[in-house]
Order: C-alpha cells, then structure tokens, then sequence
C-alpha cells in the first residue's frame, strides 16, 4: 500500500532537515590544532634557558611543548659529577617542567660527549616524529659548546628525514615538515643570529625565573665554573633574595635581547607596542624544514594579537 504526504508536509521535512544537518556540522566541526612544539637543547638546562618565555606562553593557550636536553649534564657543576650529577639536573629540570607546564626529556648521553652520528640522527628523528612536531628549536651549528654545535648539526640533518618512511621506519613520518628555528647567540661567523621574529614575554617574566629558580645547580651554584663561593656571592642563602637577585639577573638577560632585536618587535607588535616591551625571546627561521608565511608564523607564535 502507498502512503501519499502532501506537498507542504515534504517541504517542511526538507527544511527541519537541512537544519539539522547544518547544526549538525557546525557542531562537530574541527576545533583548531593545537601545536605541538620540541625543543632541543644541549644539557638540563638549554631549552628552558632559551624558550621557556614562549613554552609558557604556548601551554597557557592550550598547545603542547616538549624539552629535550640531548646529553644528562653529568659534568655540569664544578663539584659533582657522573650518575648523581645527572639525576640531581634531570630532577630539576622535571620540576621546571612542572613549573612551566611542558614535558621534559633527558637523553641517556655524557655531557661533552654529543657527536654528529647516524645512531643520534635517528634519535632525534624519532622524538621529532613521535611528537608529532609543528614546530622544532635548536641551538645554532655554530657555538662555543661542541654539544651546542652537534645539537644544532643533528636538528638540521633531521629535518629532511622526518619525512622519509623508510629512514627509521619503525616510526611513522611525519608527513608535512614543521618549521625549525634556532635559538640566539652572540657569533658572528660564519654569520650573526638574525631574527626572524621576537616575542614580547613581559607577562610571563615572573612564572620563567620561577621555573629556572629550579635549576639550581646551574642558577645558583654556578655550574661547571663555578665555585664553592658562587651562591654566596652572587645570591646568598635566602630563598626569596636568591629569586629576587635571579630575576634581576634574568630581566637583564632578556632586556638585552629586547633592544637588541628592537626593529623585530616592532615589526611584530607595531611601533607603540613594540617600542614597549621590556623582555623578549627571539629566533631564527632555519633554512631547512618548511618556510611558512609571516600569516603562518602569526598561527604558530599566536602571541601578537
């Protein structure tokens, strides 16, 4: 038997439905990316020295860092040394971590030791691969530190691999390249640290020095040049003195980098804003990876609006 509708009744079905579908795919459409951000540093105590401004900044929007020291620091304090040296900077670095809101890695590798190899290519391949990686930090390949030269050699010589499945194919590839940047440094040969762009991190100042206030092998105690005196003469023993001195400290690292990258900032943020910013973090657009626009970049450092 056929049922018969009227012609207004079908209408109006087609209508509710269209409706719905529309709701319906506005409902479930795709909420932006949310990054995913590595950075790769030589010893517990790089990455977060370099980009925790930034690591900050990014988490408290929801994205994802990661922090990875490539060597554990064993030689890093002037009087500890070996596996307690090592666990003591990878606890720190944990709890910086913590701090910050980022995940942490230390790589099983001496400190010194870090070379340009196949096996350590991989390595990074790997992590880079398995974090699913937007973007990728590194130390420039020209450094005082043979550790900061090899991370930055084995970062740019993953950059081509992530994406090729049958180099550690025991880890899918990535299948779009993220972009890979460098931290700054004072060289100047072959050629000077050229910002591709600076990040005001005024609002995130206080919560940076309170996560390296955790390293306090490296902050207070001098590291590898430094001394049984270091502390007491530069800090003291008062905890809140110590992190008032250590922001002072660091407000002049990051003051610095400011008005040296001025022109970025205002190119960045306008002149007025620009002009303004009292601390900074900046990097350097690597020639290998992907080459996004400055309307990418403004997605992947979603900072200057």
């Amino acid at each position: 038997m056929k049922i018969y509708f009227p012609s207004r009744f079908i209408a109006a079905f087609y209508v509710v439905l269209s409706t719905v579908s529309v709701a319906t795919s506005q409902d479930e459409a795709p909420k932006p990316k949310s990054l995913r951000i590595i950075a790769f540093g030589a010893h517990p105590d790089d990455p977060e020295f370099q980009i925790g401004g930034c690591a900050i900044k990014w988490t408290k929007l929801g994205h994802k860092v990661k922090l990875v020291a490539c060597t554990n620091g064993d030689i890093g304090h002037w009087e500890m040394s070996g596996g307690e040296l090592a666990k003591r900077r990878t606890a720190e670095v944990q709890e910086a971590a913590r701090r910050m809101g980022t995940e942490v890695e230390v790589l099983d590798i001496h400190d010194g030791e870090l070379e340009q190899t196949l096996e350590n290519r991989k390595t990074l391949v790997r992590l880079i691969r398995e974090w699913d990686a937007d973007l990728v930090f590194s130390h420039r390949p020209y450094d005082y530190h043979p550790d900061h030269r090899n991370v930055g050699l084995l970062v740019q010589d993953a950059a081509f691999m992530v994406m090729v499945p049958n180099f550690c194919p025991d880890t899918p590839r990535l299948t779009k390249n993220p972009a890979f940047f460098f931290f700054p440094d004072g060289f100047t040969k072959p050629y000077p640290f050229t910002p591709t762009l600076a990040v005001s991190i005024d609002d995130v100042m206080d919560e940076k020095v309170q996560a390296i206030d955790a390293l306090e092998s490296q902050v207070y105690e001098g590291g590898a040049l430094g001394g049984p005196d270091t502390r007491a003469k530069r800090f003291g023993d008062d905890p809140v003195i110590r992190v008032r001195m250590l922001k002072k400290s660091w407000s002049n690292r990051h003051g610095r980098i400011a008005k040296k990258h001025r022109d970025s900032l205002i190119e960045w943020y306008g002149k007025e804003a620009g002009e303004a910013v009292e601390h900074a973090e900046a990097f350097e657009l690597c020639e290998y990876g992907s080459k996004p626009s400055k309307e990418q970049l403004r997605i992947l450092f979603p900072f200057f609006d």
